[in-house]
C-alpha cells in the first residue's frame, strides 16, 4: 500500500502542476528563508522528540469530531495516516523541504481526500497540532522564551507551507470528484441507445440549454460513428420548451449527422414547442418530422429496408396474437 500511495502521491504531484519552481513560489508566499531554518534547527529536538505524543494529539482531536468518523472507521487507513503523520512532524524540522518532502505532505491529502476530510476539519486538528508544538517548544526553552518564540515562528512558516499543499490536495481531488459526478450525469442526461443495426435513438428529456445541446450533438456524432447508423430517431416528447440557440444546435446536430450518411426523425414535437419553432423562424423544412417515437421507429425501419410482418404461432393459432417482427425486405 505504501508504495501504491507514494505513486500516487507522485502523480498527483505532476497533475496540480507542482514543480520546483512551484515549490520555491511557495516557501517565498509564507516568507521561509535561510534564516528560519537555523531557529528550526534549535528546536529540532525538542519537536522531533515528542512526534509520537504531537501525533496522537493531532488524532485524538480528529477522534472527537464526527466529521472525521470516515476516516476511523478504514483501521487499515488511520494507521497509516499516523505513520505518515509521524513521519510529517519529524520532517517539519529536518529543514529540507524540497521535492520529496512536498509528495510526502501529498500522501496525507490523498488519505485525508479518501476518508472524505473536510478542509476546515482538517485545519482545525492541524491548528491544534501546531499550538501543541508550540507548547512544547515553550516548555523546554523556557529560559529563553524570545529565541523559543522566534524559533516557533520560524516552524509556522513550514506550517502554513504544509496547510498550503494539503487543502490544494483536498480541494483538488474534490474538484476531480465532482467532474467525474457532473460528467456521468451528463451520459446519462443523453443516452444513445442502438435499437437494431444501423438505427439509433436519442431520447431527450427536460430543458435543454446551449451546453446540453452541444452535449447531445459530440454524443450523437461519435454513436453514429461507432455504431456506423444510418438513420437516427430524435424523440423530443419530454422537452417542454426551447428557445433558438437550442433549435439551432438541434439544426446543426441534423446537418452533422447528414454530412456523416445518416439520416435524422424527429419525434414527438408538442404543440407548444412545434409554435415556438415557428414563430422563431426556424426552417422546418431541414426537419424530418414524425407525430410520434413509435411511428418514428417504423419510418426508421422503412427507409432501412425492414418490412413488419406478423410471425405464425407454432401451434397453428391465429398469428395475431403474437407480437410482430420486424424482417429485412428480401432482395
Amino acid at each position: 500500500m505504501a508504495d501504491q500511495t507514494g505513486t500516487a502521491g507522485h502523480a498527483l504531484m505532476q497533475q496540480m502542476g507542482i514543480t520546483t519552481e512551484n515549490i520555491e513560489r511557495r516557501k517565498r508566499v509564507v516568507g521561509l528563508c535561510p534564516d528560519d531554518l537555523a531557529r528550526i534547527a534549535a528546536i529540532r529536538d525538542a519537536v522531533a522528540g515528542n512526534c509520537e505524543q504531537l501525533t496522537s494529539q493531532f488524532f485524538d482531536f480528529l477522534a472527537s469530531l464526527e466529521e472525521a468518523r470516515p476516516l476511523f472507521g478504514n483501521r487499515e487507513m488511520v494507521d497509516r495516516a499516523r505513520r505518515l503523520k509521524s513521519e510529517h512532524v519529524v520532517a517539519m524540522v529536518q529543514g529540507d523541504y524540497g521535492t520529496r518532502y512536498v509528495e510526502q505532505r501529498i500522501e496525507l491529502g490523498l488519505i485525508y481526500s479518501k476518508a472524505a476530510l473536510d478542509p476546515r476539519v482538517f485545519l482545525g486538528a492541524f491548528h491544534h497540532l501546531v499550538k501543541a508544538m508550540g507548547g512544547s517548544v515553550m516548555k523546554r526553552f523556557h529560559d529563553a522564551p524570545h529565541d523559543a518564540f522566534e524559533s516557533f515562528m520560524a516552524l509556522e512558516k513550514v506550517a502554513f507551507f504544509d496547510v498550503g499543499i494539503i487543502v490544494d490536495v483536498l480541494i483538488f481531488e474534490r474538484e476531480r470528484v465532482i467532474g467525474r459526478q457532473q460528467e456521468a450525469i451528463r451520459e446519462l442526461s443523453t443516452p444513445v441507445l442502438q435499437v437494431r443495426d444501423r438505427l439509433l435513438i436519442l431520447p431527450i428529456i427536460g430543458v435543454i440549454d446551449t451546453h446540453r445541446a452541444r452535449l447531445l450533438t459530440d454524443n450523437l456524432l461519435r454513436a453514429i460513428r461507432a455504431k456506423r447508423a444510418r438513420v437516427v430517431v430524435v424523440d423530443v416528447t419530454g422537452v417542454a420548451a426551447v428557445d433558438s440557440k437550442v433549435a439551432n444546435h438541434l439544426l446543426q446536430a441534423v446537418t452533422a449527422s447528414r454530412l456523416m450518411g445518416a439520416t435524422v426523425i424527429v419525434t414527438g414535437l408538442s404543440s407548444e414547442v412545434a409554435q415556438t419553432l415557428v414563430t422563431l423562424g426556424v426552417d422546418l423544412s431541414r426537419l424530418n418530422t414524425i407525430g410520434d417515437l413509435q411511428g418514428g421507429i417504423e419510418e426508421a425501419e422503412r427507409l432501412l429496408g425492414y418490412t413488419v410482418a406478423s410471425t405464425p404461432s407454432p401451434n397453428g393459432h391465429s398469428p395475431s396474437v403474437h407480437p410482430q417482427s420486424v424482417q429485412p425486405e428480401s432482395a
